[in-house]
Formats: structure tokens, sequence, C-alpha cells
């Protein structure tokens, strides 16, 4: 089951997204995260994995974030749901 999607547009970093996503999931400001995303993976890296390039190009990342599973895909679209859906 997606608890929360956030399109990627060009003025949010992947990594926001993923915070924004995230926090929607959980119903809270995404000030209010806890532990913050960079506690988990490392921001810097996710953005420049899903920088803007000439050409598309495949792949994604998978990984946990306060017992959800964050999936970000090459398309520009981040997704959450329960770990244990």
């Amino acid at each position: 089951m997606q608890a929360a999607r956030a399109p990627l547009d060009s003025d949010d970093s992947v990594s926001q997204c993923v915070v924004e996503a995230v926090a929607e999931a959980e119903g809270v400001a995404p000030t209010e995260l806890s532990p913050p995303l960079y506690e988990v993976v490392d921001p810097d890296a996710l953005d420049r994995l899903f920088a803007p390039r000439p050409a598309p190009s495949g792949g994604r990342v998978v990984f946990s974030y306060n017992d959800y599973e964050v999936i970000v895909d090459a398309a520009g679209d981040v997704s959450v749901s329960a770990a244990d859906a």
C-alpha cells in the first residue's frame, strides 16, 4: 500500500521530496521527522544520483526510513509505503 508519492519537479531535490513524502505518510511537518534523513542516507549522494542528465537512465534506490520503504526511481518519482506492506 502506497502511503505517499511525491513527483519530482525542477524546484525540489530528491532528498527534499523524500523528506516531504515520509512526513506526509507520518502526518507530521518535515522538520519534525526523527531521525533526520542524513542519519539514514546521504542526501547529497541521493541528489547526485538522480540529478538531471542529458539522456534518461534507468535505476532506482530503495531504502528504509522510519518504518517505511522509500523508492526513488529514474523517472523522478519518490514513493513511500509501510515497510510491512
